[in-house]
């Protein structure tokens, strides 16, 4: 009996020890790490060659080719290869972009020509086919380097009328948010993921938690905020950086005409084009829907109203059911995406109780938040680990010799602290007038001529000029901090119907050549129609020599002019680089005492009033 306990013994201690290896292995499983708040990168999350790349198409609630059959998206995952063999379930970063499968390029004629009088019918432009590129199955690598070794899974998808998706490309339509929407149902466990375009066979998402944040840059961050308005449950974080969150906004201003910086000539249906790389034998019925009727008879290159057409493509009207957790990003001298664009969205999320904060640099288009804040966000609101990201400062502002990575904790945007100081005009055309804190006591009314030939900048370094109207503040003996926005209000009236009408602040003198900063001359800018005087969605023709008031805001900004610059108004008419160019010669008068511009100043009113005196 002894001998025979002893050998059973050891015959279950060898098993145990035989096992013990396995045990190990169980118990050491890859799972996402965290550490001060923030994912931290694990190695074997970090292995590209045995990444999982595969790519299906989700079928979404639209059909927008008119082919009778539900619009299918195509998407493209990528993920550490421990959610296929050790049972890992991750949540997901999305990006989703009409980019991906190429774009037209700027071809000759696709913009429109802009050398004609307002209110006239534009010549035509031309139209452009865009060469489908890119293979099966990786739409892109966007996202992948940063987020999977991170803990997370990478999907990427073609909005509609792109790539292999089905359906046609709107432009801002609904099928531009419902489409994302669908991708993440079906990461949240929805039954509608095929192995195909348009077969029966079923894909899964068995790998993912059902949670989802979104990020992208320009389009690609305007997506986000798409989906986000569906209210779709399982979106619950966003970061979009320097969205175009009105399509209106984008190419109209106040009723005018106005191109994004950069693509003089560009409007919606021209970005229709641009994008339109889906299956070439749908492009016919889409082009002929969507671009030569819906955009065709309604984006209105005439007036420059908001209509229900642009209304419809305005997030701001969609945003009741939007729950997802808002960090937003962009550039203050961005002249493309202006940032009007994500103050607007950011200011309304606040109102609603939505978690939000906003990073804003100094620089251009583009320009992601620091990585820390990135992963904090997304770490909190993802992983659901409790960092307190939602007590951090609300704004995060890039100062003028900083680095973008070493932005500056602000307790909200505008700041706080900021009040508004009225600046009076008193004038000296041709030369240079003044802005003051008092009203003028009598009235005068100023003369300017247009000509769209005289850049913004060449206006602006003139000491005299007779084509714009300038008036500056004394030299500053101390630091202004701008923070908000600053209302012009006009009283202008000129000799023809209809007239451009642009406004820059600006810091004077003016700087160029070595060592010029993006911040050093221009602080804000602004564009409005005069025939848009009592409402945006309804223009009247002028009556020449009548006075039309119009009070509008110039572009958000934050910036420290510094001591020894003076702040200035110019007005002006046509602005080259963003409006039409009509003959030269349209004059229009300013009514000084009509006219005043309202400055966000923190400290207000006592702090700019002691670095002026």
């Amino acid at each position: 009996m002894k001998r025979s306990s002893i050998s059973i013994l050891t015959c279950l201690l060898v098993i145990l020890l035989s096992i013990q290896p396995v045990l190990a292995q169980s118990t050491n499983k890859a799972v996402p790490v965290f550490k001060d708040g923030e994912a931290q990168v694990v190695e074997a999350f970090s292995k590209m060659e045995d990444w999982i790349r595969h790519d299906l198409w989700v079928e979404t609630e639209f059909d927008t080719d008119g082919d009778g059959k539900i619009d299918r998206v195509h998407v493209a995952v990528t993920r550490p290869n421990q959610t296929e063999t050790e049972g890992l379930k991750l949540p997901i970063v999305y990006e989703s972009s009409p980019y991906y499968a190429g774009t037209a390029g700027t071809a000759p004629g696709l913009f429109w020509k802009v050398q004609h009088e307002i209110g006239a019918i534009p010549p035509p432009r031309s139209h452009v086919e865009v060469k489908r590129r890119g293979e099966r199955p990786i739409i892109s690598n966007s996202q992948i380097r940063t987020w999977v070794p991170r803990g997370y899974i990478v999907v990427h998808s073609s909005s509609p009328g792109t790539g292999l998706s089905q359906g046609a490309p709107t432009v801002g339509g609904d099928n531009e948010s419902l489409a994302p929407k669908a991708v993440i149902e079906w990461l949240s466990g929805k039954d509608n993921g095929y192995t195909s375009p348009d077969g029966n066979e079923k894909v899964e998402a068995f790998w993912s938690t059902g949670i989802v944040g979104m990020t992208g840059t320009s389009y690609n961050g305007t997506l986000p905020l798409a989906a986000a308005t569906t209210g779709v449950d399982a979106l619950k974080a966003i970061i979009p950086i320097a969205p175009n969150t009105s399509y209106y906004h984008y190419y109209r201003s106040n009723g005018l005409v106005r191109s994004p910086g950069g693509y003089l000539g560009e409007d919606i249906d021209v970005l229709y084009d641009f994008i339109h790389s889906g299956a070439e034998d749908k492009r016919p019925y889409n082009n002929k829907t969507v671009r030569d009727t819906e955009m065709a008879n309604n984006m209105d290159r005439i007036t420059g109203d908001y209509n229900d057409f642009w209304a419809g493509r305005d997030y701001i009207n969609d945003m009741k059911p939007m729950k997802a957790a808002l960090l937003m990003s962009h550039g203050f001298n961005d002249w493309n995406v202006m940032p009007e664009h994500s103050n607007r969205i950011s200011q309304e999320a606040k109102k609603m109780g939505i978690p939000t904060q906003i990073f804003y640099h100094q620089n251009g288009h583009g320009g992601p938040p620091p990585m820390k804040m990135m992963n904090r966000w997304f770490t909190r609101y993802l992983h659901g680990v409790e960092n307190g990201v939602e007590n951090d400062a609300k704004a995060w502002i890039v100062r003028e010799d900083d680095a973008r990575t070493d932005p500056t904790a602000y307790a909200d945007y505008p700041n706080p602290a900021a009040k508004s100081v009225q600046l009076y005009l008193e004038g000296n055309a041709p030369s240079i007038g003044q802005l003051t804190t008092s009203k003028p006591k009598s009235k005068k009314t100023e003369t300017l001529t247009d000509d769209y030939t005289k850049s913004g900048t060449a206006l602006a370094k003139s000491t005299s000029s007779d084509n714009r109207l300038l008036f500056v503040t004394p030299t500053l003996k101390e630091d202004v901090h701008l923070s908000g926005l600053s209302t012009l209000t006009i009283k202008v009236a000129s000799d023809k119907a209809a007239a451009n009408l642009s406004v820059w602040m600006v810091s004077l003198p003016w700087n160029e050549g070595e060592g010029t900063k993006i911040t050093d001359n221009i602080i804000t800018r602004g564009w409005a129609d005069p025939q848009n005087s009592k409402s945006i969605s309804k223009s009247a023709p002028m009556k020449p020599g009548k006075f039309y008031e119009l009070k509008f805001d110039l572009q958000p900004d934050d910036q420290i002019i510094p001591a020894g610059q003076q702040i200035g108004l110019m007005i002006f008419s046509s602005d080259s680089e963003f409006t039409l160019h009509p003959a030269p010669g349209t004059k229009l008068m300013i009514d000084l005492s009509g006219t005043s511009i309202s400055i966000p100043v923190v400290g207000g009113k006592a702090a700019f009033e002691k670095a002026v005196n």
